[in-house]
């Protein structure tokens, strides 16, 4: 029957991250005057920035005019649509154009969280002020309350409205604080980010065609073992979930595989099909040829990981550059990949040299040895069977 046929999928499913309207960690702060909200916000921002990036998000209610009655849009006012500006502390875009989520994004894909005026903006998650002043702006913005996480009283304020009582289901469960009190909002700001820190996923890096070796790295045996499974053996005690990625075609003869879904790109491939399947993870990339990797720098990267980075990874022992295929890598890091891509470039290094990233000195520098050819490989097996 019709009714049971199959719907049609025009579009390819993907997993979408958890993003709100500007981030994944945002919250709107409504139910008070405007300057009320902006002093709270600066608040928590001023507690906070030293540990977190974090933004702000409002509306200028005072147009383009500035206080000396000229024109604050500049090339904009003579017909550009993009203006840019080094004010050598900081960069300014004027941009005349209609924004919605999907360019709102991108700006503030960097950040940690996002504090939004919600009497302009709606977000993911809220904390309502109880301020009579405003109380029916709020009840009229009842269907922005998806989530809220605190309620704040205004100064004088005792009480919470009734009618807001009745909206919300979890009512009993949502904490209360004094509007006054940004040292306590801030703590549970902070805890809330600390919660939503990412889950750290494991991926070992199997799809290479081994030309220079001659045979599959991932099969060579340094641990009585073929060197894949051994790294994911390895990466099960530090990750929720571990990975082999590989090619297609090797799909069937793999442990738990995560195929290339970004074909012919190399590590960089194997990177995006990762956050393919899983946006909202950080990845620990391992290449199958470090045989001298072991738990301690494994444990001295995820002791330093920085998750207000783009990843966290090592000086090359070699180059001092950074060294891409034992890094973890933030869900932040996703889009970035993406944008170099679509610029030409499929470089996991060249990503890292030019993103805000944060850069270890391992302790044990032979543990990121790269170990390519027959040669190589013999060294690296005479060398682990002595110390063995």
């Amino acid at each position: 029957m019709a009714s049971e046929a199959k719907k049609h999928q025009k579009h390819t499913s993907l997993t979408r991250p958890a993003y709100g309207r500007f981030h994944r960690n945002e919250w709107a702060i409504l139910g008070a005057p405007c300057g009320d909200i902006r002093q709270l916000a600066f608040g928590i921002i001023d507690r906070l920035c030293s540990q977190y990036r974090l933004s702000y998000v409002d509306a200028d209610h005072a147009g383009t005019e500035t206080n000396s009655g000229h024109s604050a849009k500049g090339a904009l006012a003579h017909g550009a649509t993009l203006s840019y500006t080094d004010k050598i502390a900081y960069h300014r875009f004027d941009i005349e154009a209609k924004l919605d989520t999907y360019q709102y994004r991108p700006y503030f894909n960097e950040q940690d969280a996002v504090l939004v005026n919600g009497n302009h903006f709606e977000a993911r998650r809220q904390a309502v002020i109880i301020d009579p002043r405003k109380e029916e702006s709020l009840r009229r913005k009842q269907d922005r309350l998806t989530d809220v996480r605190l309620i704040l009283l205004a100064e004088g304020v005792q009480e919470v409205f009734p009618w807001l009582k009745e909206c919300l289901d979890n009512f009993g469960d949502i904490p209360q604080m004094r509007l006054k009190d940004v040292s306590g909002v801030s703590i549970l700001l902070e805890k809330e980010l600390k919660e939503a820190r990412p889950p750290l996923y494991g991926l070992v890096l199997a799809g290479g065609q081994s030309k220079r070796m001659g045979i599959d790295k991932g099969l060579i045996e340094y641990y009585g073992m073929p060197q894949r499974d051994y790294l994911a053996k390895l990466l099960t005690s530090f990750c929720q979930k571990v990975f082999i990625s590989c090619r297609p075609d090797q799909a069937e003869e793999v442990a738990n595989p995560l195929p290339d879904t970004f074909t012919g790109l190399g590590p960089f491939g194997a990177i995006a099909s990762a956050f393919r399947q899983s946006p909202d993870a950080a990845w620990l990339v391992v290449a199958c040829d470090l045989p001298m990797l072991d738990k301690d720098t494994i444990s001295q990267l995820i002791g330093y990981r920085n998750i207000s980075k783009v990843a966290t990874a090592f000086h090359s022992p070699v180059n001092e550059f950074p060294e891409p295929l034992i890094t973890i890598w933030e869900p932040r890091s996703y889009p970035i990949l993406l944008q170099f891509l679509a610029q030409g470039y499929s470089c996991p290094r060249k990503v890292l040299i030019n993103s805000s990233v944060e850069l270890l000195s391992a302790e044990k520098p032979e543990a990121l040895r790269n170990v390519n050819s027959p040669e190589e490989m013999e060294e690296a097996k005479a060398q682990i069977k002595a110390h063995s």
